[in-house]
């Protein structure tokens, strides 16, 4: 087995930490120990592209109990965790490529080191497995993909609409079980939990400035909110934006925002949202930070170009002196804040997410031939089975329709004048 990671003594503590995590997972367990008894991945191929966290590494090892072979590289040069690298080579058997804070050029050559299994599955987030493969002219084995993330499903549905998707892909991203939880509570946790590790600023009467109302945004805007700052949201969506406002927020372009913020956030998963005029116009000690994907939402390269001097303060925070004597500061290079500074989501709202990818995954390897290329939704009976294996873990009870309700629900004869179903 190939792998390339740093240090493959730190495996035990990777492997404490994983045991942590797991416990926190018990869809994911329930799911393992289906995929182990029944091996329906035997002699399947899957790459993955993923921040190799401690829940990234309970997900994989229930894939691999089902029999899959795993090859894995990361999303995020800057979010793998070099001990849990070193307990997925020893402990699972999983051929991965990745080391924490690895340049581009690594990155690239970790990245067609996965591809040259000659996958059957792709399982990213962020799409450039995907992407990359696209380049190429035979895709080789590979008959399906599933995609995490926001970022991701955009890049692979602007694949799709030119006509050049050549296997069906699984918008993970898009199912309620998804964005509804991690997007929402894991990120809006982790984005602040980020922040507060880097800065440990008092949020408490800061003005807190969030840029994109999505699931994302809202969760970020709602926990900032909680922790008594004043949040004011920018948004781009006619919709979005007037949600935001019947939220209670106070909603600005961000031109007008930028001098009222002492705390920036993006999460729009668009490039060049806090750009140049936006840091002519900041407060001495304003702090940016991106909660997006790919650190394109805070253009980096023009601060920097701006600054006269540059100084590692603390770990992921970076002070920035500009000509006119302001100071401004960046966390975490800029790239995806929660994932870097902190420790990504919470194992207990990744249960969701990674249980719905592992179903997906055991569907896509079953059915992969019965569908189109094209971005597919998760089937809703996954979705469905996921909420109800962590409503059971959480002994959390539903009620149940009756016959006479079940009447009513396919009856179109009931109404004002005749109420009553027999």
């Amino acid at each position: 087995m190939a792998y390339d990671i740093a240090d493959l003594a730190l495996a035990d503590e990777g492997r404490r930490k994983i045991r942590w995590a797991a416990r926190h997972m018990p869809v994911l367990a329930a799911i393992r120990d289906e995929l182990s008894t029944e091996k329906p991945l035997i002699g399947k191929r899957i790459a993955a592209s993923l921040h190799i966290t401690t829940e990234t590494a309970v997900l994989l090892g229930a894939l691999r109990a089902g029999g899959a072979e795993i090859a894995l590289c990361a999303s995020n040069p800057l979010s793998t965790k070099d001990d849990v690298c070193a307990a997925l080579v020893a402990d699972e058997g999983i051929a991965v490529q990745a080391w924490h804070g690895e340049d581009l050029a690594t990155y690239e050559r970790h990245l067609e080191a996965v591809l040259a299994t000659d996958p059957h599955l792709v399982v990213d987030d962020g799409a450039d497995l995907i992407a990359a493969l696209h380049q190429r002219p035979d895709v080789g084995s590979a008959v399906a993909g599933i995609e995490e993330t926001t970022t991701g499903v955009v890049r692979v549905r602007a694949l799709a609409g030119e006509g050049r998707l050549r296997f069906p892909v699984i918008g993970l991203n898009d199912t309620p079980t998804k964005r509804m939880f991690d997007n929402r509570y894991g990120t809006g946790q982790n984005t602040l939990d980020g922040i507060l590790r880097a800065t440990n600023i008092l949020l408490a009467g800061a003005t807190f400035v969030v840029a994109g109302y999505g699931w994302c945004g809202r969760g970020i805007a709602s926990r900032a909110r909680g922790m008594g700052a004043r949040v004011i949201v920018s948004e781009v969506n006619a919709i979005r934006a007037l949600e935001a406002v019947m939220d209670g927020f106070e909603v600005l372009p961000m031109a007008e925002a930028a001098p009222l913020g002492d705390v920036f956030v993006t999460a729009t998963g668009m490039a060049g949202v806090i750009r140049s005029e936006h840091f002519g116009a900041m407060k001495d000690g304003a702090i940016l930070a991106n909660s997006g994907h790919f650190d394109v939402e805070v253009e980096v390269a023009d601060l920097k170009r701006q600054a006269v001097e540059e100084t590692e303060v603390r770990d992921n925070l970076t002070e920035l002196r500009l000509a006119d004597g302001r100071t401004l500061y960046l966390l975490a290079q800029g790239r995806l804040v929660g994932q870097v500074a902190a420790e990504a989501s919470p194992a207990a709202v990744m249960d969701l997410s990674f249980g719905g990818l592992a179903l997906s995954a055991r569907y896509l390897l079953e059915h992969a031939g019965e569908l189109p290329p094209a971005v597919h939704d998760v089937p809703a009976e996954i979705d469905e089975r996921i909420a109800a294996l962590k409503l059971a873990a959480l002994g959390v009870g539903l009620d149940v329709l009756n016959e006479r309700q079940l009447t009513y629900a396919r009856s179109w004869q009931a109404g004002t004048l005749d109420p009553a179903v027999a």
